[in-house]
């Protein structure tokens, strides 16, 4: 794994057009958050899709890096004007992907990550078939169950629909390309940069 790592990080100079769409989704309260704060401290060279919500920030989140947050009517105006690559509506909150910021980036030849749920990955691959899809598990569903209750953030009508909907999306990890399990964070980021550079190479994405 450490491999991978390396030879990313040995990449600093990107082609044009030759960026790489990385989507990473996974279940609530696996840990995406903290293997992809991870991930960049280890390859800053990757860049991140910052999405739109409806939703209230949350403690330490900070708008235009953790989310770009705006009311409900503003979004609804965004999917008019189809600035969303996808869209979708979780637990009572909106989410979206902008298409125009993908799209950059992936001219300018940077790999850009985008952290999105099952449902809006579904509708990503629709319209860029040519991503790397990488589902990320917990090491047993009682870990994650526990994670979720651990976190203490939801009241508990809304924890309950939480972990029913973590297992639900455990069910699709089989529609993604990659699945890696979240035993270790270190090792983890690793290996997604691993499977990054694998993806490039069996591309022949010039470097």
């Amino acid at each position: 794994m450490a491999r991978g790592f390396d030879s990313y990080n040995a990449v600093k100079m990107r082609q044009p057009g030759a960026g790489l769409l990385i989507v990473i989704s996974g279940p609530s309260g696996v840990g995406k958050d903290t293997v992809l704060r991870r991930l960049f401290q280890m390859a800053p060279d990757l860049k991140y899709s910052v999405s739109y919500t409806t939703r209230p920030p949350r403690p330490g989140e900070v708008d235009g890096r953790s989310y770009s947050f705006v009311g409900e009517p503003e979004f609804l105006r965004l999917i008019e004007q189809r600035e969303f690559l996808e869209w979708a509506k979780v637990y009572d909150h909106y989410y979206g992907t902008s298409r125009k910021r993908v799209d950059e980036a992936l001219d300018r030849g940077e790999d850009i990550i985008l952290k999105i749920d099952v449902q809006g990955a579904t509708f990503v691959r629709r319209r860029k078939p040519d991503g790397l899809f990488i589902f990320i598990t917990p090491p047993s569903t009682q870990e994650l169950l526990n994670r979720l209750t651990g976190r203490n953030t939801e009241s508990p009508d809304a924890l309950a629909i939480r972990q029913r909907e973590a297992l639900v999306e455990l069910g699709l990890a089989k529609e993604y390309e990659h699945v890696v399990c979240n035993r270790d964070v270190d090792e983890t980021a690793r290996e997604i940069l691993a499977k990054i550079s694998a993806e490039r190479e069996r591309r022949g994405i010039p470097t």
